[in-house]
């Protein structure tokens, strides 16, 4: 099966979806697809990541993600591109998830870096290359490479980005995450100014405005799953160099971002799901483990930060 939407350019504004469950732990396909609808009805919104971070896709087994897809495909498959995350240690995991994927319809892959070669060490740049290029060999779809931060060991150095790009026509895009403004701006300027650029998204969600000043062409983000519309008004405004108008969008962003990036890091996710229970978007707040429900004082600043952000009233907490 080809790309539902074939001839995707990741740039824009791409949320992250979250994935609902019951409290068994199994997925809530419904509020799944009224989430998706939700998403790929914000204005400006170019595209949907599923089957990454946002999604839990390290409890999901290859089956569910196949179902999720799948899910995704036939909610809004038709009418938006679908970015499939490929999320493996194994290289030969990956390529099944990737051809798995272009089956499905996705039109466009999130490569991950295998987290096996980064563990107390900077991964090989040949290691983390040999891994694209098997996905690359595996399908034709465009290719998002996750460019996570140095202290992860994950790290693309820049001449390997360099040299991907050069050696294979479907690396489109990076998501970059390297966490290093100075990186970031020299992701950007290096990556753009190929003779077949490269788009850098920013993932930056911690400072997402300063981020796109630089020129990021857009941005893929799971804190997308609760403030899509603001973010693609931040990213209109900064294209069209109306900063009055993009610090104001920032200054409401800001702390959402404070809450759902606070450490323990790793629970941002966990912190979106019950951002979107309390604005009535989500039924619960259900996550796997090893992930583990949050306690009644943190959800009490995030409904502090979504009243901050003007996405909540004090009147609706009230009424529940």
């Amino acid at each position: 099966m080809a790309a539902r939407i074939s001839n995707f350019e990741p740039q824009g504004v791409i949320p992250a979806a979250l994935l609902p469950f019951f409290d068994d732990l199994s997925i809530d396909e419904a509020s799944y697809r009224a989430h998706l609808r939700d998403l790929a009805g914000v204005a400006g919104v170019t595209a949907i990541t599923t089957n990454a971070h946002a999604s839990e896709v390290a409890s999901c087994a290859p089956e569910e993600q196949a179902r999720v897809l799948a899910i995704t495909m036939d909610e809004i498959g038709d009418h938006m591109p679908v970015v499939n995350g490929i999320y493996a240690d194994g290289t030969l995991q990956a390529v099944g998830l990737a051809k798995q994927a272009a089956a499905g319809g996705a039109s466009a892959l999130l490569v991950f870096p295998p987290q096996v070669l980064g563990r107390g060490t900077q991964a090989r740049p040949e290691c983390i290359a040999d891994h694209v290029r098997a996905v690359a060999a595996a399908t034709d779809l465009p290719l998002i490479l996750f460019q996570y931060p140095m202290a992860s060991g994950l790290t693309y150095p820049l001449a390997t980005l360099l040299e991907l790009a050069d050696e294979i026509p479907t690396v489109r895009a990076i998501k970059d995450w390297c966490n290093d403004p100075a990186l970031a701006e020299r992701h950007i300027v290096a990556l753009q100014g190929l003779r077949r650029p490269v788009h850098v998204l920013s993932t930056h969600s911690a400072w997402l405005f300063a981020s796109l000043v630089t020129g990021a062409d857009g941005l893929l983000s799971g804190s997308g799953s609760v403030i899509a519309e603001l973010q693609s008004r931040l990213f209109q405004a900064v294209r069209q160099g109306d900063m009055a108008d993009a610090q104001a969008l920032n200054a409401r962003i800001r702390p959402t971002a404070e809450v759902f990036y606070a450490e323990p890091f790793f629970d941002m996710h966990n912190r979106m799901k019950e951002a979107l229970v309390l604005l009535g978007k989500l039924p619960r707040a259900v996550v796997r483990p090893p992930l583990k429900k949050l306690g009644s004082a943190e959800i009490a600043r995030i409904a502090e930060a979504l009243v901050a952000a003007g996405l909540l009233e004090w009147a609706s907490l009230a009424a529940e």
